[in-house]
């Protein structure tokens, strides 16, 4: 006798959705030095590192909306971008690059770090960059954009 076992396609991505999730906690529900190759062994294995992000607020007064982004360690006022590519959308652009030059070419360990995070801020009502102004204090940018009626483009100079 032949027992036949039908499986539906929700089953199927029943199955999936489990593994992704299992790949996801193997991932990240680790502490970074159980990603760490043991003594001897392959660096093949190593993992992904987690990615940041740059968490913002926004708020809006009588004639001003106000965006306060918290700063990763490390970031500083030069590092900064920001860019009102429409009324109703700011970019807020962060990079700073870290490197050592050290005069003895005879390194055993060389590194460097790159940090790039971009974020696009969409806005309820439409602001401009005339009057507005940025500040940068103790790792939190705070950003003041003047709201209009009538709608422009430009980029904010950070103090």
């Amino acid at each position: 006798m032949v027992k036949w076992y039908y499986r539906s396609v929700f089953d199927e991505l029943e199955d999936m959705r489990e593994y992704l999730e299992s790949l996801n906690r193997q991932i990240y529900g680790t502490t970074p030095a159980a990603l760490l190759p043991a003594p001897g062994g392959s660096p093949r294995k190593m993992l992904p590192a987690q990615q940041t992000t740059l968490p913002v607020d926004v708020s809006e007064n009588d004639d001003e909306v106000v965006i306060t982004a918290g700063m990763s360690a490390g970031i500083t006022k030069k590092d900064i971008a920001l860019d009102l590519i429409d009324p109703r959308t700011l970019e807020i652009t962060c990079e700073r690059k870290d490197e050592t030059t050290d005069e003895n070419e005879r390194y055993y360990l060389r590194e460097r770090s790159f940090v790039s995070m971009t974020r696009v801020v969409s806005l309820k009502k439409p602001v401009t960059d005339d009057g507005s102004s940025a500040t940068f204090r103790d790792g939190v940018l705070e950003v003041h954009l003047k709201k209009i009626t009538k709608e422009s483009r430009g980029k904010i100079p950070v103090d």
